[in-house]
């Protein structure tokens, strides 16, 4: 026979947990009711381009859309719900999250709007911007 510990404040504590979890929640909704959720970007900068990858499984790339204009690179798309066949099927727990989403980056000044790609591969969204060509210093000659 096993002895278990009583813990009378684990209950309370996981309460607690789920409680801020469930308020931290509702306050993001009501800030930003447009947004269902945010995908999860990176952003880095290579040689010759600007590269950001956003997390976005299960959404399919004709859903989203890209555009730039004045220096703000803007994605937006949207994650459909998930359709039950039949009502038997119920759901017991459901975490993943459906809706629309929307991300604005400010893009320096060395970005070249008029070259942006996008490929979407296994759930993840690669947008390269390439930087635009520096003007080289270079010798004018006087003539006489």
């Amino acid at each position: 026979m096993s002895t278990m510990r009583y813990e009378p404040w684990l209950m309370l504590n996981d309460f607690n947990r789920e409680l801020d979890r469930l308020m931290r929640t509702q306050q993001q909704e009501q800030a930003n009711p447009v947004n269902n959720w945010v995908p999860a970007v990176d952003i880095r900068e290579e040689q010759g381009c600007f590269c950001l990858s956003l997390d976005v499984p299960g959404v399919d790339p004709k859903a989203i859309q890209i555009s730039m204009e004045k220096g703000v690179l803007e994605i937006t798309g949207e994650r459909k719900t998930l359709e039950v066949k039949n009502e038997e099927s119920g759901y017991q727990r459901q975490e993943r999250i459906q809706g629309s989403f929307k991300r604005r980056f400010k893009l320096p000044e060395s970005a070249n709007a008029s070259e942006i790609t996008a490929k979407s591969e296994h759930g993840v969204l690669e947008i390269l911007i390439k930087k635009k060509v520096e003007e080289q210093p270079r010798r004018i000659e006087i003539t006489h």
